[in-house]
């Protein structure tokens, strides 16, 4: 095994979680997720030689599983606005007692009507991103990384208390 294939298993086994989350959140069904998953995955293969650690690994794999998604969708615009998963929410719920289990599908289903920029800014920050982090994960200022935050967190506080 080559050096850089010993390097993509080893990001592989560390950050599936990371991977699948991040796809997750852009889904639309079970196919849909696959089809993400191993696009990010390709991505990360041909991307290894310009991963410079600069910044840690996973703020890296965190930039590259959401700009995939992000193309993706552009690709493929017959996903645009469809509804979140259903079947694939083995991602994150499945550990999840009954009731928690439905208070992550709800959180799940809210987050999905976000723009993708911002699905993206509330997951680093459920992940307890700094705004520098997030900001260098999606190239965006960090002033408008606070803006968008603020504004995304808002809409999502007045869409659960509309529930």
């Amino acid at each position: 095994m080559t050096p850089a294939e010993q390097l993509f298993n080893q990001i592989m086994q560390q950050h599936t979680p990371l991977i699948s989350k991040v796809c997750y959140m852009y889904a639309t069904d079970t196919e849909h997720f696959k089809d993400l998953t191993q696009e990010v995955a390709a991505n990360i293969w041909c991307g290894l030689d310009s991963f410079r650690a600069e910044s840690k690994a996973s703020t890296w794999i965190y930039r590259v599983a959401i700009n995939t998604c992000v193309s993706f969708y552009r690709r493929n615009k017959r996903h645009e606005g469809a509804l979140p998963l259903d079947s694939a929410g083995t991602v994150a719920i499945d550990n999840a007692d009954a009731e928690h289990r439905e208070q992550l599908a709800m959180m799940y289903r809210l987050i999905s009507d976000l723009g993708k920029i911002d699905r993206a800014l509330i997951m680093l920050w459920l992940d307890e991103k700094s705004y520098d982090e997030m900001a260098e994960i999606t190239g965006l200022t960090r002033a408008n990384v606070a803006s968008r935050l603020h504004r995304a967190r808002a809409r999502l506080t007045l869409k659960a208390q509309q529930l």
